[in-house]
Formats: C-alpha cells, sequence, structure tokens
C-alpha cells in the first residue's frame, strides 16, 4: 500500500505546505506519491519529483483542473484512489483553506472518518491532533481502509525539497464535476513573505487603535526585519488589517523563528495559532497580559515607544 499527497501548487512550483506534507506521509510508512493536478503544470510536477523521499509524481493536467475547483480536484483524487492497485492506505492534504476545502468531499465520498490538523503520526492508524484549540492533544486511531488526513504543517519539519529522483507519470483528468464554475479572483500582491511561510512575523493588536497606527507603527519594524506582518482576530475584526493577515485558530496557523506580538492581549484563539513559535517576543503595558506565559521574551512597555525603538535599533 502507499500514500498519496495532495500537491498544493502555483503550477510553476510546489507550495512550502506540500513539503511538510510529505513529512508526514513518509512517517504513515510505504511508498509516497504526490499528486500534481493543474493546467499546464509541468514545472510543478517536476518540482515535486525532486522532494526527498517521494516515490513517485502523478500528473494530472487539463483545463478542468485549471482553477483548482474543489469538486474537480476531489474529483480527481478519486479517480486515482479507486482506480488504483493496489491501492492507497493514506491520502494527506495540508491542513490549508484547499486542504481544508477538497479533503471532506474525499473522505465523505469513500464513507471514512476525516482526521483533521495532525501534527503527530504515532503509527500508521494512529494520529494526534489538537483539540480545544490546542490546550489538549487526543490521540485518534482509524480502523478505516483508507485514512484521509489533513496536516498542521507547523507540526512536521519540511522535507528537502531536493535530492530526490521520483518519476513522473501521467494521469487520465477526471471529467469536470459540473457543479461549481470559476467567475475571478482577486490577488492580493504582496512583496513580503507569505504569512504561513514566512521565518519572521510582527503581529499587532487591537491596541493599535486604528489602521492608520497599525501600519504605522507594525510595518517599519517588519520592513527592517524582512518580516511577515500578521494580526490578532481583534485587530482584523475592528478593521486594522486584512482578513489574510489574521493569525490564530480562526485564521493561520504559524511557526516562524520568530514571532514578535505587539500590543496583542494573547486570546486563546491566537496562542493557539502561534504558541509553535521558536521565539516569542511580546510587548503589551499589562502585566497580566496571557500572552507573557508563553513569551520568551516579554517587555512590559507602551507598544508606541517601544517598536519604534526596536525599529530604530535594527
Amino acid at each position: 500500500m502507499s500514500v498519496l499527497v495532495i500537491a498544493e501548487h502555483d503550477n510553476a512550483s510546489v507550495k512550502p505546505a506540500t513539503l511538510n506534507t510529505v513529512t508526514a506521509a513518509l512517517a504513515c510508512g510505504g511508498e509516497v506519491h504526490v499528486l500534481v493536478a493543474g493546467e499546464g503544470a509541468a514545472a510543478a510536477a517536476a518540482a515535486a519529483g525532486q522532494i526527498a523521499g517521494v516515490s513517485k509524481v502523478i500528473h494530472a493536467d487539463g483545463a478542468a483542473l485549471k482553477n483548482s475547483l474543489a469538486e474537480t480536484v476531489a474529483a480527481q483524487v478519486l479517480a486515482l484512489v479507486q482506480g488504483s492497485a493496489p491501492g492507497y492506505s493514506h491520502i494527506l492534504f495540508a491542513a490549508t483553506a484547499s486542504g481544508k476545502n477538497v479533503a471532506p468531499r474525499v473522505a465523505a465520498t469513500l464513507d471514512v472518518a476525516q482526521i483533521s490538523d495532525i501534527t503527530k503520526v504515532i503509527s500508521p492508524d494512529t494520529f494526534e491532533r489538537p483539540i480545544y484549540a490546542g490546550n489538549a492533544i487526543a490521540t485518534v486511531q482509524s480502523a478505516d481502509a483508507i485514512k484521509v488526513l489533513t496536516v498542521r504543517t507547523t507540526g512536521f519539519e519540511a522535507a528537502a525539497a531536493t535530492g530526490g529522483s521520483a518519476s513522473v507519470e501521467s494521469a487520465r483528468v477526471a471529467a469536470d464535476a459540473g457543479k461549481s464554475s470559476f467567475v475571478a479572483s482577486e490577488i492580493a500582491r504582496n512583496d513580503r513573505p507569505e504569512l504561513t511561510a514566512a521565518k519572521i512575523i510582527v503581529s499587532g493588536g487591537r491596541a493599535l487603535g486604528s489602521a492608520e497606527k497599525f501600519h504605522a507603527v507594525i510595518t517599519p519594524l517588519a520592513d527592517k526585519l524582512g518580516a511577515a506582518v500578521g494580526a490578532s482576530r481583534a485587530a482584523v475584526d475592528a478593521g486594522y488589517a486584512a482578513n489574510d493577515l489574521q493569525v490564530g485558530q480562526t485564521g493561520k496557523i504559524v511557526a516562524p523563528q520568530l514571532y514578535i506580538a505587539a500590543g496583542i492581549s494573547g486570546a486563546i484563539q491566537h496562542l493557539a495559532g502561534m504558541k509553535d513559535s521558536k521565539v516569542i517576543v511580546a510587548i503589551n503595558k499589562d502585566p497580566e497580559a496571557p500572552i507573557f506565559s508563553v513569551a520568551d521574551y516579554s517587555l512590559e512597555a507602551d507598544l508606541f515607544t517601544a517598536v519604534p525603538e526596536l525599529a530604530g535599533a535594527v
């Protein structure tokens, strides 16, 4: 039996989340196959073949897969899984917006339970996943013939992007599911590192008071450090920052080398999204702020003074 990883890519390259998912797949045992589904994605398929530990890349290329609609990608995965011999024991998706959109459709059609957000593979049928906003870890054992898993990428080291020599095989493209259609997309261009892949993140909270102050205080420090910008849910809800900058249980799960939190009290939902960061620096004038309990370095100070001073010293 083999393990199937559903790659996330931009047709030219494989996204970092796929590398972490491959590491989880290797822990499940068996050969690791990677599905690259898209249109004009030959370069991404070739890149997937270079990932260390991957035995085979399956390349499905067609117009129906151009926009990676969840229904069509799910149909492609099912066509591959249901038509494979001897079959796949595990199907792994990164726990991203894309993976979380496709995985339940695959699990429901296969009539198996999805195991979400795994952070550890104990054995091929037993996994760990966080519950209660990360305050407890559940050990889940599955008796399903096929395990459908989403992988919390911060729980696994990234596999090496080079060093592999997997073969690339073409697969027949599944018919368009016909249940949805692509209308348009609005892509925000950002010169900063992508939030979930950034090595340094500077985040701001509601204490900043306005969108103008958020950008005036947080942006200069992020620029100096070459960091991504994040925000608490309270800051996003207040309109200080865009939705795609939200860090937390209902936002993005991050684990950078350095996480700087300015004016963030540390609600449990926010801590769930960043507490795996290697080094956490908290700046808050409230000595009772919960974020100080997880911080490696705590600065009890007014952020409007401390953050500019920090930026000036970098």
